[in-house]
């Protein structure tokens, strides 16, 4: 019952429903996350912890930088519950919209939008 309970926990707030479907479209650092999400990096942070409590994603350290990515597909209930998302917000304006302004983000250059905050300047 926990596994469930934190699944649904995970999926209760709006900004983490928006990272899970920006995350479908494929791995992102964190300053992608947070540039996409307009969250303070400490509020990002938490809200992907309780993605990641949930094995709705998976993380991974590559230098200074940490990426997400959807939890592996091979997990029934994380991959049950991406595909009911996928289905039902696919036409929702909110997530169209993200989807449009990380396709605008991701052609910026990763190293530029990161260096603002781990220098701690904040957005670019």
């Amino acid at each position: 019952m926990l596994e469930v309970l934190n699944i649904t926990k995970a999926l209760s707030d709006e900004n983490r429903v928006r990272a899970l479907m920006m995350l479908a479209g494929g791995e992102l650092c964190v300053c992608q996350i947070i540039e996409m999400l307009g969250l303070a990096p400490s509020t990002v942070s938490k809200h992907m912890s309780i993605l990641r409590q949930a094995g709705l994603v998976e993380t991974r350290k590559e230098s200074r930088w940490i990426y997400y990515r959807l939890a592996d597909r091979n997990v029934p209930k994380a991959c049950e519950i991406l595909n009911w998302l996928q289905k039902h917000l696919k036409n929702d304006k909110k997530i169209l919209d993200d989807a449009k302004q990380l396709r605008k983000m991701q052609k910026m250059s990763k190293d530029e939008l990161c260096e603002c905050y781990r220098s701690g300047k904040g957005k670019i």
